[in-house]
């Protein structure tokens, strides 16, 4: 690899123009990590797709099979392995349902069993997609009995990453009341002007307090704050 200009090293070119522009010997001496010490990974790489008769016969080489290639060894043969059964296995299984929430009512049933009975407040937020299907849930700040913190920038960094298109902020009551208080008041709106400006709609706030639930939106305060 060290013959190879920076940009042409298999590591460097899939971070520069993603894993589809790579050929089958670069993704494999990526999975490799390493060759020999006169033999870089995609030289090594290249002389097993030669041994075993191609990629698709990789998929049905043995660790043995695949050890006796001359510079593969056995953590490099494990390796090759665990890469083509999570391969096939996206192929066998399909996809989890994402939950769909489109309203405080799902929301809450999403949310309650897992974070209403938290015996310190817990802030969080949904990330949803344009159907508003959960991308997953992100938990940003664990509190004290009565009180948690929470920054904008930590709720959209999140929400950028996943590229979500909206997000429902949650958090739990311990002391079993789920109305707002005033800081909840000031941290929502706080939060869905942050979101205008990002571009990413905060449609809901939900407050969980056992089996109970407080959604600004189902009472209306989120359209006080909306312009």
């Amino acid at each position: 690899m060290k013959t190879l200009a920076d940009a042409d090293r298999p590591r460097e070119k899939l971070e520069r123009v993603g894993p589809d522009a790579l050929g089958d010997n670069e993704l494999v001496a990526l999975v490799l990590g390493s060759g020999q010490r006169n033999r870089g990974a995609l030289d090594l790489a290249n002389g097993l797709l030669s041994a075993v008769g191609g990629l698709h016969r990789l998929t049905r080489s043995s660790r043995d099979a695949l050890c006796r290639v001359p510079g593969v060894g056995a953590a490099q043969a494990a390796r090759l392995l665990a890469a083509v059964e999570l391969g096939r296995r996206t192929l066998l299984q399909p996809p989890a349902q994402r939950p769909q929430l489109r309203s405080p009512r799902e929301t809450a049933a999403y949310l309650l069993p897992r974070f209403s009975a938290r015996p310190v407040e817990h802030f969080g937020l949904v990330l949803l997609d344009v159907r508003s299907r959960v991308i997953r849930t992100a938990l940003l700040s664990v509190g004290t009995i009565d009180a948690t913190t929470v920054h904008p920038r930590e709720v959209f960094r999140e929400a950028t990453a996943a590229s979500a298109s909206s997000v429902v902020l949650f958090h739990n009551h311990p002391s079993g009341d789920p109305s707002p208080s005033p800081d909840d008041v000031r941290l929502t709106a706080r939060l869905v002007r942050a979101g205008e400006v990002m571009g990413i709609e905060v449609i809901d706030h939900l407050i969980l307090a056992d089996h109970r639930y407080y959604s600004f939106r189902e009472s209306g305060g989120l359209a006080a704050i909306e312009p």
